[in-house]
């Protein structure tokens, strides 16, 4: 066996739990459920770009397979499988060991088969493809908003933000606080079950990947909407960590990384989402809502309803 196959045999071979026929042969054969529609995504993560070099290899394999997991969870579908193709600079027995075991936690967290990839020699470069599951039709997308419709976004935004900041030495944050930002950037929570219960229930929704202000854009844009988002109504986490100060709330606005999801959903389902956020201990919070106006116009507001600058809305990979 070449050591490429023997690699792959050691660290990605493992036994499948709804697949036809895994890892082994030319292709994976899946078959899915009736009744349902496949959701297929892939988010490319390269180092110097997405990650530090030098990053712990089993916190990227972790955060290698969520945050793709969280454009399934934003679609509203159930996760099942996954393909990972990477470039490794060299077949290092220990670095490989270390990712795989922070995939396969992923992947066992969120019941996903990993069914096959492939492997070369390269610039560090990681490709998973995920595909999940949604009733035929019930998929989540960006482009159901309506006017009148309520804007939500999950958890605390902004802290991933902070903890590459402090990583980088942009800032000097406190050990407990350093240690819940690094958490959110090195080990983010795809909501899945967040993005399963928002089917029926929300309009449109997106990863917030990017950036919140950037990436509720593509909601706006999509559905040809107008919002106003509410600055003291954002959650508050990440000026509370660090502050309220310019950079705390840049990366609450714009600091992208947090794979948290923004969501549109009707003002009279409003009691509904409260519940859901009870029922599965994740902080929901309303920051705004869309209106009729310039497709992709978003009007962040002071205290007094008046507009404030936003500063920059998000991350842009060819800026």
């Amino acid at each position: 066996m070449s050591p490429e196959f023997a690699l792959i045999a050691r660290h990605f071979t493992r036994p499948v739990r709804h697949t036809v026929l895994g890892v082994g042969d030319d292709g994976a054969v899946i078959r899915p459920s009736p009744g349902m529609d496949l959701v297929v995504s892939t988010d490319m993560l390269v180092a110097g770009i997405h990650f530090f070099p030098d990053a712990e290899p089993e916190a990227l394999g972790w955060k290698a397979l969520a945050v793709n997991l969280s454009d399934l969870a934003a679609m509203g579908a159930r996760p099942r499988w996954a393909l990972l193709a990477a470039a490794l600079p060299a077949a290092d027995e220990n670095w490989v060991a270390a990712f795989a075991r922070g995939f396969f936690a992923a992947a066992d967290a969120f019941e996903v088969d990993v069914i096959g990839g492939d492997t070369t020699r390269g610039p560090l470069n990681l490709a998973p493809t995920v595909f999940g599951e949604t009733p035929c039709g019930a998929a989540l997308t960006r482009s159901g908003a309506q006017d009148g419709d309520e804007l939500w976004v999950s958890g605390a935004p902004g802290l991933a933000g902070l903890g590459l900041a402090h990583r980088q030495g942009k800032i000097r944050l406190p050990e407990t606080a350093a240690a819940r930002c690094l958490t959110a950037l090195d080990r983010p929570q795809p909501r899945v079950g967040l993005g399963l219960a928002l089917r029926g229930l929300a309009s449109a929704a997106i990863d917030v990947s990017d950036g919140l202000l950037a990436d509720l854009g593509h909601i706006l844009e999509r559905s040809a909407l107008a919002a106003d988002i509410a600055f003291d109504r954002l959650p508050r986490a990440a000026l509370e960590v660090s502050g309220d100060t310019p950079l705390a709330r840049q990366c609450l606005l714009g600091g992208g990384d947090d794979y948290e999801l923004a969501f549109a959903a009707p003002a009279n389902r409003h009691g509904e989402i409260a519940a859901l956020a009870d029922r599965l201990d994740l902080p929901l919070t309303c920051i705004g809502h869309l209106r009729a106006g310039p497709a992709a116009e978003l009007v962040l507001r002071d205290k007094a309803g008046q507009p404030m600058p936003a500063g920059q809305r998000g991350y842009d990979h060819f800026a």
